[in-house]
C-alpha cells in the first residue's frame, strides 16, 4: 500500500543493470512545496535517485508536513504520522528503484530539518547522511531515542544565529546530541536569519561531496 505523499522524482536518464544508486529525500519547510529545495541538488540527478517530497497538510501558501500545538512543540500524533509516511515512502522507494540502501540521505530546511533529524534519531544507521537547515529535535524525540547508535552516521548541521523563527540554541542542543551518540556531525553558524545563505548551500555541498559515494 502506498503512502499519501506527493513528491518530484528525478532520476538518472540512463540506469545500469545491475548497478544501485544513491537516493535523497527533499522535506520543505512549512508554507512551502516539493519545488523549493531541488535547485540545491538537481545537478546530481544524473547519478543519484532524488525524492523531493510534499508535506500533506495544506498551508497556505503551500503545505506542511505537521501541526504544532506550542513553540518548538509538533502535535506528537501527526508528528509520528509525518515521520511514519516518510519512513514508508523511503521503503517503497528502495524495492521500486535500483537503490543503494546503504546510501540513503536526508535533507530539510526548517520543518523538514525536524523530520529529517528525527527520522535519523528513529532509523539510526539505516541513514548514511543528514542536512539539516535551520532546524531542532522535539523533546520526545530526544527522550525516546536518547540511547541510540548513529555511529557512522554523518550530520550535516547549520543555522542562522539571527534566526527569528527557530533559536539558534535549538540548533546547538540538535548537534550536541548527534555528537553525544556517535554521529559524524558538521556544524556551521551564520550571521543570517531563517534563511540558506550562498555560503550554507556551498558548505552543504562540500559536505555532500565528500559523504555521498556516487556511482562510476
Amino acid at each position: 500500500m502506498g503512502t499519501p505523499l506527493y513528491y518530484k522524482l528525478l532520476k538518472p536518464n540512463k540506469i545500469d543493470s545491475g548497478k544501485t544508486y544513491p537516493a535523497i529525500f527533499l522535506m520543505h519547510g512549512m508554507g512551502s512545496n516539493e519545488d523549493d529545495l531541488l535547485p540545491l541538488v538537481h545537478d546530481l540527478a544524473d547519478s543519484t535517485f532524488i525524492f523531493s517530497v510534499r508535506g500533506p497538510i495544506e498551508q497556505p501558501p503551500g503545505y506542511a508536513f505537521f501541526t504544532i500545538e506550542g513553540f518548538g512543540k509538533p502535535h506528537r500524533t501527526v508528528f509520528d504520522q509525518a515521520i511514519q509516511n516518510i519512513i514508508s515512502l523511503i521503503g517503497e522507494m528502495c524495492e521500486e528503484h535500483p537503490i543503494d540502501s546503504s546510501q540513503i540521505f536526508l535533507m530539510g530546511f526548517s520543518q523538514g530539518a525536524i523530520l529529517s533529524m528525527s527520522i535519523g534519531l528513529k532509523l539510526g544507521q539505516q541513514i548514511k547522511g543528514i542536512a539539516a537547515l535551520s532546524g531542532y529535535i522535539p523533546d520526545f524525540m530526544k527522550h525516546d531515542y536518547r540511547d541510540q547508535n548513529l555511529k557512522g552516521l554523518s550530520l550535516f548541521c547549520s543555522h542562522g544565529e539571527l534566526d527569528p523563527v527557530l533559536p539558534f540554541d535549538w540548533a546547538n542542543e540538535a548537534k550536541d546530541l548527534y555528537n553525544q551518540l556517535g554521529a559524524k556531525v558538521e556544524f556551521h553558524a551564520y550571521t543570517v536569519g531563517h534563511q540558506v545563505s550562498q555560503q550554507n548551500f556551498q558548505d552543504f555541498r562540500n559536505w555532500l561531496q565528500v559523504t555521498i559515494d556516487l556511482p562510476k
